[in-house]
């Protein structure tokens, strides 16, 4: 997985339909050849990410092209340390577990 980053914060999904939300400073910068967990998973794997500025919320688009945004206060439940499992996706959340 590759992004470009935009914003201090990742929203991650996992096959398993959970988010973890998440600052990007615990993403540490490693070395050639080198990996890093970002969210545990029992079964399956990532997915969807995104990087975002937790100050102006979390945005995605559902399958009928709804926008839903989420405040940094209405995300509290999906924060948590990297590499921890998070909690089942919110409200609205396409089932296709893709944030766009």
């Amino acid at each position: 997985l590759c992004l470009t980053i935009n914003g201090d914060s990742l929203a991650i999904v996992g096959e398993n339909r959970k988010m973890l939300v998440f600052s990007m400073s615990e993403v540490p910068e490693m070395v050639r050849g080198k990996g890093v967990r970002l969210q545990r998973y029992k079964d399956g794997g990532v997915v969807d990410a995104r990087t975002f500025a937790i100050d102006q919320g979390l945005t995605w688009q559902d399958t009928a092209e709804r926008t839903f945004t989420r405040s940094k206060d209405e995300l509290a439940e999906w924060v948590g340390a990297r590499a921890s499992a998070g909690r089942t996706v919110p409200k609205g959340f396409p089932r296709t577990g893709k944030f766009a």
